[in-house]
């Protein structure tokens, strides 16, 4: 869910002018599925951008408390939402873990790095969404230590059915800074694509698995 479309706009017009995301209709990426894609997020790329960072962080943080209350920790997606957590965790002056794939295999072998106590309330923040898989892997590692996580907050998403799906069963709550749907939007209004290409960006997104074989 989009608590603000003006900021969602806005946080689709810097991810664009710094090339976190880049659209490539006529070239498309390879995804590590395997999919073709037209377009490619990297949102790493912020942190390198003091003004874009900061922005980022003051929104995630107001909306945290608008959509969750203040939470008594704030949990990271390891890797990609490691820093950015920790920057919200830093504004609303709380605590910060953040949540690996799997255990470790050697020493405390910790799956949540940091200092976690039982019931306490925590909000995840996650840089993507994609299919939703691996956030709601961190959810379940958190609950399972004991966490009450309230819910979870991304910076942007594609929107993929799969995702509304995942979420919707594993009852977790998802708000984003902004989705494909304000990116396609944002790109349009700034001439940053022509309609042939949101016309190929709109297909691709009806059907991603399956417009990797229409491009070979």
């Amino acid at each position: 869910m989009i608590l603000d479309k003006n900021i969602a706009k806005k946080t689709a017009e810097l991810l664009l002018q710094i090339n976190a995301i880049k659209l490539q209709p006529n070239n498309p990426f390879s995804w590590a599925s395997g999919w073709k894609s037209p377009i490619y997020c990297d949102n790493r790329i912020t942190l390198s951008f003091p003004e874009v960072r900061n922005y980022l962080k003051q929104q995630l943080a107001k909306q945290v408390l608008d959509a969750y209350g203040k939470p008594d920790v704030i949990a990271g997606v390891a890797t990609g939402a490691i820093a950015i957590g920790a920057l919200v965790a830093e504004e609303l002056n709380i605590p910060f873990v953040y949540v690996r794939p799997e255990a470790k295999k050697h020493g405390r072998k910790n799956q949540i790095e940091g200092f976690l106590e039982a019931n306490k309330t925590v909000v995840v923040i996650e840089d993507l969404i994609s299919t939703g898989g691996s956030s709601l892997k961190a959810v379940e590692a958190l609950k399972q230590h004991g966490a009450k996580v309230k819910g979870m907050l991304a910076l942007f998403t594609y929107g993929f059915t799969i995702a509304e799906e995942n979420f919707t069963k594993a009852n977790v709550n998802l708000h984003t800074l902004s989705n494909y749907e304000n990116l396609i939007e944002q790109a349009a209004e700034t001439n940053y694509i022509t309609r042939e290409e949101i016309n190929t960006l709109q297909e691709w997104r009806k059907n991603p698995s399956e417009w990797n074989t229409i491009c070979e």
